[in-house]
């Protein structure tokens, strides 16, 4: 029983691709990222989600978007590390090859995985130890995988600075939102609040000859975390993003993983989309990548 996630281990000579054409077809996966939400004039904000997916044919990495999360209701609202079932096409209008769009009221969560001792047998065959090699190879070939889970060989630093506000183009999407009426809306819509504070972490991946990499934190736990607090003062909540995103998550009795993405418009820029951090006698699992 022990041996059954590695069933869902990649094949390293495998190139991953998207089939052709935009059939929906069922997919089962394992969430792992919740992005921190976006701009919307559409959802007014919009979420980036990624997972494993699990079905023996097909297993990799996926992204889902556009998910309008305050939306989602019932059995289709989700956490991380919930199994789901649900219905997807492959994005037209991203070439990266892990995007698909997901049909929202598809979304049915099968069961969660409490705690990493459950969790880590999933995802240790995907991790690595390298993201200079996984920026070199987007700027060699551009569709290259663009999600991963790198394990540093060093954390440097958590850098927090203030959050600047959303820029014009953001706000007018906000504006546009709040002021379209939708037939079935029963109360003004809300704006989508830009957070106080912005972090990005500091590390050496293992690759020989690393210079270091400076990526922005753009996980959903950031922003819910700054929610929660959002009545203390700004040194308060800078202690409290600090005492969990450093103090636990990258503590020195931890096994610390970034989940990372690059970006659609920029692709050589990837970003820290969430940490895994179980004890280092938890799971751990070797990997020759």
């Amino acid at each position: 029983m022990a041996e059954q996630p590695s069933l869902f281990a990649p094949d390293p000579d495998a190139v991953q691709s998207k089939p052709p054409g935009t059939q929906f077809e069922r997919m089962k996966i394992l969430i792992t990222v919740k992005a921190a939400p976006n701009p919307s004039a559409t959802y007014g904000e919009t979420v980036c989600v990624a997972g494993l997916r699990l079905d023996l044919d097909r297993p990799g990495w996926v992204r889902l978007y556009p998910i309008n999360y305050r939306e989602l209701d019932g059995d289709s609202r989700f956490r991380k590390y919930d199994v789901v079932n649900l219905y997807a096409k492959p994005s037209a209008n991203d070439p990266r090859v892990e995007s698909w769009r997901p049909r929202i009221d598809s979304f049915v969560v099968e069961k969660h995985l409490d705690g990493w001792s459950k969790r880590m047998p999933y995802i240790g065959d995907y991790i690595e130890e390298s993201m200079c090699g996984l920026i070199a190879d987007v700027k060699e070939r551009p569709p290259a995988r663009s999600l991963a889970a790198v394990r540093p060989a060093e954390i440097l630093a958590l850098d927090i600075e203030p959050h600047p506000g959303w820029t014009r183009a953001e706000q007018d999407k906000i504006d546009q939102y709040v002021r379209q009426l939708d037939l079935y809306d029963t109360a003004p819509r809300t704006a989508l609040e830009a957070p106080r504070f912005k972090a990005w972490y500091r590390y050496r991946c293992r690759s020989r000859g690393c210079n270091t990499h400076r990526q922005g934190i753009f996980d959903w736990e950031l922003v819910a975390l700054q929610r929660s607090v959002r009545d203390r003062g700004d040194a308060a909540t800078v202690a409290a993003i600090r005492e969990k995103f450093w103090d636990l998550m990258c503590a020195p009795d931890r096994d610390t993983i970034f989940y990372v993405g690059n970006q659609q418009a920029h692709p050589q820029s990837f970003i820290v989309l969430g940490v895994v951090y179980p004890p280092k006698t938890a799971g751990r699992r070797p990997t020759g990548r």
